[in-house]
């Protein structure tokens, strides 16, 4: 059942997904961004480069959205009890449900834009 809620969730994400790739071409490391639109293996998705991605996946009976980013090196909210690492991976899995809104998942990729436009020392690529 998820694969085929899968499917349907590929062809509305499919032209948001071009749309960012093409707005992000020449900002990104060259080969990048890459859309991944293989919605019969389980993945569906885009990367903007090696440490930023979003895809929509299955496991055969559950969607879920897996956000890969990078912390930000100048991320000063760690603390004495919740020690935090700049620049660390992070692998965000979340589960959605097999009627996901289109308002979701604009939301979704809007966050990945979002970190990866953050990034320190990205402002020549970023700023047009």
């Amino acid at each position: 059942m998820s694969v085929a809620a899968l499917a349907e969730v590929g062809e509305r994400i499919g032209p948001m997904l071009r749309l960012v790739a093409a707005e992000y071409r020449g900002r990104t490391p060259e080969g990048y961004p890459v859309v991944v639109d293989a919605a019969a293996s389980g993945t569906v998705g885009i990367e903007l480069d090696p440490m930023h991605a979003l895809y929509v996946t299955s496991d055969g009976d559950q969607l879920y959205a897996d956000l890969y980013y990078r912390a930000s090196r100048n991320d000063t909210r760690s603390s004495a009890s919740r020690e935090k690492f700049g620049g660390m991976p992070t692998n965000d899995r979340r589960p959605l449900p097999d009627d996901v809104s289109p308002q979701h998942l604009r939301n979704l990729l809007a966050e990945l834009m979002s970190r990866w436009n953050f990034q320190p020392g990205i402002i020549h690529i970023t700023d047009s």
